[in-house]
């Protein structure tokens, strides 16, 4: 696997899939260098982001919207066949992105990111606390487990997603679509809700597709 970005997302995925038996390698934009304590800690491979996706069947991209164009050209080039690209990003224009016309004009962030790098992506984890990845995993069946909205077109890849999730420790809800993943955008009900399976198809449910004034640039 590979994980380009090591906030903390990115560094919490990185310590439950190593714990997992993964291969992971991680990459951010300041270099290997600076990933070594992440590292020896977890046993993963520092790369750069060029080098993140080579051989992985599953790369995850976890940085802010405003740097997903500076991901360098082909970084998916050397990936499996099959890689399947999950996004995590949410976009900030006030806080810290900055103005994106085409979001702000209706089309789904992770669409936008897809647009961006090529590759059909699938949302997920981007309404997720950090925190919770380490802390609030469950074995599959446990009452009230955690469910996280996961959004894409492509079936297979959005099941290969899901059951990475579960093996993490929680439930999934198919939030549709890629188009259909504003349902899980910063300031929809679903987004850093923490309840199950059911509470988070219900606040799927209950979303706008209108932004309000505080997620508009």
């Amino acid at each position: 696997m590979g994980i380009i970005g090591a906030g903390n997302i990115g560094g919490n995925l990185t310590r439950r899939l190593t714990a997992l038996g993964h291969e992971v390698s991680i990459a951010n934009s300041r270099g290997p260098h600076t990933l070594t304590a992440l590292a020896e800690e977890t046993g993963a491979a520092p790369v750069t982001a060029a080098e993140a996706a080579e051989g992985a069947r599953v790369v995850v991209v976890t940085i802010p919207v405003k740097a997903v164009p500076n991901l360098p050209a082909g970084f998916l080039n050397d990936a499996a066949e099959d890689v399947v690209v999950i996004d995590t990003g949410n976009y900030y224009p006030q806080q810290r992105d900055g103005r994106v016309a085409a979001i702000e004009d209706g089309l789904a962030e992770s669409r936008w990111t897809e647009e961006q790098i090529g590759h059909p992506v699938i949302k997920a984890f981007n309404g997720t606390y950090a925190d919770d990845l380490l802390s609030k995993a469950l074995p599959k069946g446990s009452p009230g487990r955690q469910a996280l909205p996961v959004a894409g077109d492509d079936a297979a890849a959005k099941q290969i997603v899901r059951d990475l999730i579960d093996e993490l420790g929680f439930d999934t809800v198919d939030a549709g679509g890629l188009d259909e993943s504003w349902r899980q955008q910063p300031g929809t009900p679903v987004y850093g809700n923490q309840g199950d399976a059911e509470a988070i198809a219900k606040a799927l449910a209950a979303a706008s597709p209108e932004r309000t004034a505080e997620w508009r640039a």
